[in-house]
Formats: C-alpha cells, sequence, structure tokens
C-alpha cells in the first residue's frame, strides 16, 4: 500500500476518533441540559408554553433605575376549590438569560417575610443570580398576597412605636380593623404557603412544564421545601439560603436565636483588645442601655440619613429591642452595634436611629401586609408554646405574644397534616447559612440536612442572614446548579469569609 493511501488512512482515522472522543465521551449535566427555544437578544415579546411575555421594566424601589424583564398575564382562583370564583391576577416577571439559547430549566426566586415581594426585592439579589442568568432564564413571581399579586395591605400602626410596651388589647383592635379592610376584597384563608405552591406549579404548567431550580431566601426556603414535596418531579434542584426546617414553628425561637447571636456576635469584639478597651462588654452595655429606656423612655430628633429633614423617635426598651434585632442581620451593621450602643448610653441615639432608618425600609412593607398575619396564623399560631426563660431576653416575648393575639382575631386556613413533617428528598440540595444568622443559625441547616441524601451544607463564616450574594457563593451556587453535584463542589473559597471588625469611632475599626 502506498505511503499516501497509509497517511489518508491515518488522518481519516484520527479524524473519526476525535469525533467519537467529543460527541460520544460523558458529559456533565450541565451540557447535556436540554435547551429551551431560542429568544432573540433584543426580542420585544416572545412565548413559552401558553404563556406571552412582553419587554417591561421593573422598578426599582427609592430609586430611578429600573431592571429590563418580561412580563406575562397570570391569574388563579383565590378559592383553589372554586376556581369560578374570585381571581387573582398575579405578578409574574421572566429575567432573560444572557444567552440567546438557555437551558430549558428555570430558576425560580423565591422571595422571603413572609410578605416580600419577589419582583421588588429581586435588584437586591439580581448580582447574586448573576452566574445562573449565563445559561437559565430567572423567574420572579409575587406570591398571592404581596406585591402585585393582589397585596392583602394594612394601614400601620402609627402609635404603636410610641407605645412603651405591647399593648396586646390594641393590637387586636388594630388587627380587626386591617381584617376589615382586607375582608372587602379578598379572604385571607386562602394566602398559605400550601395554596401558593399550587400557583407556581400552576405558572410551571402554563411555562410548558420546564424543571425549576428553585432558590428560596428565609421564609422563601419554606415555599421551597413545600413545593419540592408536593410537586417533586417538577423540580431539579434546590438551594436554601437561610433555611427555615418544616419543623420549625415560626415566632417560637426569635428570641433565643437573637440572643445567641448578639453574645457571638459581642464575643468577637470581647476577642479584639482595641474594641474591649473601647467598649468593654457591649453585651453587658446592651442590658444596661435597655434597662435605662425601660426605667426613662427617651423622645429623641436626629437628621433622616436619606432626607436629612428632622426625625422624632420614641425610644424605649421595646423600641430597642426591634433596632437591635435590625443591626444584628448582616456584618456591616453588626460592626456598629457596640459604638452605637456605646453612645446611646451617652445620650447620642443618633447612631441607632439614623441608621434604623435605613434597615427598616424595606421591613416597612412586611408591617403593612396580612399576608403575614395568615401564614403564621394558619402554620404556626396554634403550634407556639410559651418560653417564660424567653422574659428576660433582649427581645423578651413581644413577638410570640402579638402572634398569639393577632390570630385571636385573623381567620385561620387550614395546613395539611404533613406539613411540619422534615423534608426527605433525594433531590440535590445546596443549603447556605451564615454563622452569625440571629434568625435562622446553622443549626436549622444541620437539621434539614438529615433528611437530604444529596445535599450539602455551607457555613459562611462571621455572616448573618442572606448569605447567597457574599463572597463566592454566586459562583458556588452556579456550579451546584450547573452540575448537580453538592457533595463534590469544591467551596475552599468560602473560606476567606469571615466577620468585619468592629467599629472602634466613626472613622471605622482598629487598624
Amino acid at each position: 500500500m502506498k505511503k499516501q493511501t497509509l497517511l489518508r488512512i491515518a488522518v481519516v482515522s484520527a479524524a473519526i476518533a476525535f469525533f467519537a472522543y467529543t460527541q460520544l465521551k460523558p458529559k456533565p449535566d450541565h451540557a447535556q441540559a436540554q435547551l429551551a427555544a431560542p429568544i432573540p437578544v433584543n426580542a420585544e415579546e416572545f412565548t413559552l408554553g401558553a404563556l406571552q411575555f412582553k419587554s417591561c421594566e421593573l422598578a426599582q424601589k427609592n430609586s430611578g433605575a429600573t431592571t429590563s424583564a418580561y412580563c406575562a398575564p397570570f391569574s388563579v382562583p383565590e378559592n383553589p376549590d372554586k376556581p369560578d370564583g374570585r381571581k387573582l391576577a398575579l405578578r409574574l416577571a421572566l429575567i432573560k438569560s444572557d444567552a440567546v439559547t438557555a437551558n430549558r430549566d428555570i430558576v425560580v426566586y423565591l422571595a422571603g417575610g413572609p410578605g416580600q415581594s419577589a419582583v421588588d426585592t429581586y435588584p437586591q439579589m439580581a448580582s447574586a443570580l448573576a452566574p445562573l442568568r449565563k445559561h437559565h432564564h430567572i423567574l420572579v413571581l409575587d406570591q398571592r398576597g404581596t406585591g402585585k399579586s393582589h397585596s392583602l395591605v394594612c394601614k400601620s400602626d402609627e402609635d404603636a412605636d410610641d407605645a412603651d410596651k405591647l399593648d396586646l388589647d390594641k393590637l387586636r383592635a388594630h388587627v380587626a380593623t386591617c381584617l376589615a379592610e382586607v375582608e372587602k376584597t379578598a379572604d385571607p384563608r386562602y394566602y398559605t404557603t400550601t395554596i401558593a405552591t399550587h400557583d407556581v406549579e400552576a405558572v410551571r404548567q402554563a411555562l410548558g412544564s420546564p424543571q425549576f431550580d428553585l432558590v428560596g431566601v428565609s421564609y422563601g426556603t419554606r415555599v421551597a421545601q413545600q413545593y419540592a414535596m408536593h410537586f417533586p418531579k417538577s423540580v431539579r434542584s434546590i438551594v436554601l439560603d437561610s433555611v427555615v426546617p418544616n419543623e420549625l414553628v415560626l415566632g417560637e425561637t426569635f428570641a433565643i436565636n437573637l440572643e445567641n447571636a448578639l453574645k457571638a456576635q459581642f464575643d468577637l469584639c470581647k476577642q479584639t483588645p482595641a474594641c474591649t478597651k473601647a467598649f468593654g462588654d457591649p453585651y453587658a452595655s446592651l442590658y444596661k442601655l435597655r434597662d435605662r429606656l425601660r426605667a426613662q423612655p427617651q423622645d429623641y430628633t436626629y437628621p433622616d440619613p436619606v432626607t436629612f429633614q428632622a426625625r422624632h423617635k420614641h425610644l424605649n426598651a421595646y423600641t430597642l429591642a426591634g433596632l437591635v434585632r435590625m443591626f444584628a442581620y448582616s456584618p456591616e451593621t453588626a460592626a456598629l452595634l457596640p459604638l452605637s450602643i456605646a453612645q446611646g448610653l451617652k445620650g447620642d441615639f443618633t447612631p441607632l436611629a439614623g441608621q434604623t432608618q435605613i434597615l427598616s425600609g424595606d421591613l416597612s412593607d412586611l408591617q403593612e401586609n396580612g399576608m403575614q398575619i395568615s401564614v403564621i396564623c394558619s402554620e404556626d399560631a396554634d403550634l407556639i408554646k410559651p418560653h417564660p426563660q424567653d422574659a428576660d431576653t433582649i427581645l423578651g416575648t413581644s413577638m410570640s405574644d402579638a402572634i398569639k393575639a393577632e390570630c385571636e382575631i385573623w381567620p385561620h386556613g387550614t395546613r395539611p397534616k404533613d406539613f411540619h413533617e422534615p423534608i426527605k428528598t433525594a433531590t440535590p440540595v445546596l443549603i447556605l447559612e451564615g454563622e452569625l444568622d440571629p434568625v435562622t443559625p446553622p443549626a436549622y441547616g444541620k437539621q434539614v440536612l438529615k433528611g437530604l441524601s444529596n445535599g450539602r451544607l455551607l457555613i459562611a463564616k462571621g455572616q448573618g442572614h442572606n448569605v447567597i450574594g457574599r463572597g463566592c457563593m454566586p459562583k458556588l451556587v452556579e456550579e451546584f446548579v450547573d452540575d448537580l453535584k453538592p457533595k463534590t463542589l469544591d467551596a475552599k473559597c468560602a473560606d476567606a469569609l469571615g466577620p468585619l471588625p468592629a467599629f472602634i469611632d466613626f472613622n471605622g475599626a482598629a487598624p
């Protein structure tokens, strides 16, 4: 055989071998993913399943900026057993993938609260979810009763902050007034987690039945777990950020969780000589300030940090507890707490009051949302047990007492018998917890992990509540959703996370 013929045979054989290797070798899961129909980059409208999406802009709270998205009309019956009864128009938006042809599975962001709007809070989550947009569309749906999905809006009790203690009779009267207003357009019994999961499934079917990659934050982790239990074949993967175990009774552990987080956060100060020199024992100082305000509440005027206009605030032991709880949520504000407490003991409440004015902005919507009451009254209130030992904590029993009082007035929806059963699933699950979380501590993540045969828990050192956007967490979440291998996920990069050192003065931490 001629040398030229042998050479041609060799080249052809090599080409065939290379083709076989590249096309037939095992591929990672993300490469095997089914692809959705391509959507042109500058499309004004398109159809997914039975839904017609049109270009829209999502407003960002307290900002002139907007988020480009695609919106589609979608409605569900308020009472699932009466499909011909009152309809609820749900606000539904899709953030298109950066890829023209995205993976068929869709990422679904489930907001916290209960009561937060997924659409309104998406801008805060956008950077954390950005890596997922490389190959996935992101779906945001305002849960029934929130945002613009028939929100159960109640006028806030402006006098409540001025009270020096929780007045349960006044609270009951306020809830009754709120209920009378809400019942003009809604039946609060049907604004529960369980019914909301059926709304999510209805959306999935309308989209053409793709699988969902659920990303739940805080209360959204309850929605994710309940959805996965009711519709297991609809779920491809789950990310649980600051997880609420199914077994947990909302409201029962608020006081002890905050107390433990504060002790851990203040211990970091005590381990730093400069912080100890400046503040001594911040935990003891907090209780000293609490006792002082309990004995003599203060009316204080301070400049609004946003508008710079003079604001007036009534400070007492009750309001101090709420302020401290909000400070404890993130490492940035927790780092300010020892200094803010020290200034308060000197009679300067501007650091506490001013920072809280910023922190409380997003919480005001929750305080005025009856959906939160519907969820807790239907799913948790009757299971809350008294904890007399909480009385002397900074938060006390005020939150659990308030829940009990509210639910004496508010209508209760039904709760499935297995609602508080722990989740057990082989679906890939990644749990994210903040080491210093004052609401959902790492112990909750460990509890949920017990029922997961394909799960992984990552604890972000020095972090608080909602950690998906911290450090390399967005990258790790992307890798998890792509490959569905939580147990082999290389998470060494997360070791770089840690607490922020406490501010010694208003110039920052000690050098």
